[in-house]
């Protein structure tokens, strides 16, 4: 009944049992007390109460919890000092190895942080748990901005990893937390880095399928090729996961960075316009149509294999986008998904994609389709950029097409 009260910040209930002299040092199955109870709750004046009343502060429940653990964890500063005057350890620790830092930086506590690292310098809670995690990698797996932010600037950053191989950036692409992602990347050096399994945060994030996550490690320049223990790729983990808009990013991102290799000299491009998610603006939904309709309407079963191949698509990538097998007709959807991919492509180069189909269609053997294509785009668009070309002082055909 006393722990009720407490837990329920009732002190006419506590006050009158007080009298009636229950020990309020009293533990249940779990070995908490109503100090426990009334700090998890967050009732300062049932804190008060039991710590006027001499309360112990330092009684550690069967998994190692004190009071001065549950309020680094609420994150309740006024509960934390009354606590520490009424002599609770501040360097204590659960049974996993966890003191007052690592709960606040799991729970994004951050004044908590500021008063034990600022107020009283007490750096050497900076230490791992059990499972050789620092406060910084527990806010990394949390997704906690505010608290990974804060740890930097107090320099508590550290590239250091668990005992099962995880870096912070591990941990954060592993459980999708994008926002976290990006901020460590602007600290990390090597985003290639292994754990255990010889696997890099591409490796977690495309097992995920997170694709804002996926976007940001593409974006930062992560190796491709890097094989985990079972030799798979991030793209051979993303299609057996059957992650298909991850695929996709994965062969945009193969394709680009190969194209940017061999035009080194010659690109420059602003991070800000890189992009390999899928394209939704409304310049290109026009070609976009036209792809689909190429897709779903023109090419045959085993075309869209022999066309992919023409445009030097790696073996391993046309596997990849057919891992997303959906039916007989599937090859439909596969051959679309290529024509995305492709029209990336020639976007990131600043080429006009309508002139290149054509004139690929036409050297890969698909003179009819080409010619059809050809036609319908025309007919599509002349009303509306006739007059620009005419105005131009060039034909429309060749605005298009040459």
């Amino acid at each position: 009944e006393f722990q009720h009260a407490a837990k329920t910040n009732n002190l006419d209930t506590m006050e009158r049992l007080f009298r009636n002299n229950v020990n309020i040092n009293a533990v249940n199955i779990l070995k908490r007390t109503a100090l426990h109870f009334a700090v998890a709750g967050n009732h300062v004046s049932a804190v008060d109460f039991l710590l006027h009343h001499k309360a112990r502060v330092d009684i550690a429940d069967k998994h190692g919890l004190s009071a001065i653990h549950l309020a680094a964890w609420s994150g309740n500063l006024d509960i934390m000092l009354m606590l520490i005057k009424a002599g609770a350890d501040q360097k204590a620790k659960n049974k996993e190895g966890l003191n007052v830092l690592h709960f606040a930086a799991q729970n994004n506590n951050v004044r908590i942080v500021d008063y034990f690292i600022q107020d009283l310098n007490l750096l050497e809670l900076n230490k791992p748990d059990e499972k050789g995690r620092k406060p910084f990698l527990l806010a990394a797996e949390m997704g906690h901005v505010e608290m990974i932010n804060e740890l930097i600037s107090l320099k508590l950053f550290t590239t250091e990893k668990d005992k099962e191989g995880n870096s912070a950036l591990h941990l954060a692409a592993k459980n999708g937390h994008s926002e976290v992602v990006e901020v460590l990347l602007d600290q990390w050096e090597e985003i290639n880095e292994l754990n255990q399994s010889h696997q890099t945060p591409l490796h977690l994030a495309a097992d995920l399928g997170n694709v804002e996550v996926m976007e940001l490690l593409l974006k930062a320049g992560c190796d491709l090729t890097i094989v985990d223990k079972q030799g798979k790729t991030a793209l051979t983990i993303a299609s057996r996961s059957n992650h298909a808009l991850v695929v996709d990013m994965i062969i945009k991102a193969e394709r680009y960075y190969i194209w940017k290799q061999k035009h080194c000299q010659n690109v420059d491009l602003p991070n800000d316009n890189i992009y390999f998610k899928q394209d939704h603006s409304l310049q290109t939904k026009q070609i976009r149509s036209s792809l689909w309709n190429l897709a779903y309407n023109q090419l045959k079963i085993r075309e869209w294999t022999k066309l992919a191949q023409f445009w030097n698509f790696t073996d391993e990538q046309i596997k990849a986008i057919e891992e997303q097998w959906t039916g007989k007709k599937s090859y439909k959807e596969h051959g679309h998904r290529m024509l995305l991919i492709w029209l990336h492509g020639v976007l990131m180069a600043g080429q006009n994609p309508i002139k290149h189909l054509y004139e690929d269609l036409v050297r890969g053997g698909f003179q009819q389709i080409a010619v059809i294509l050809k036609s319908q785009f025309c007919n599509k668009t002349a009303s509306r950029c006739s007059s620009f070309c005419w105005a131009k002082g060039a034909r429309f055909t060749g605005f298009l097409f040459e």
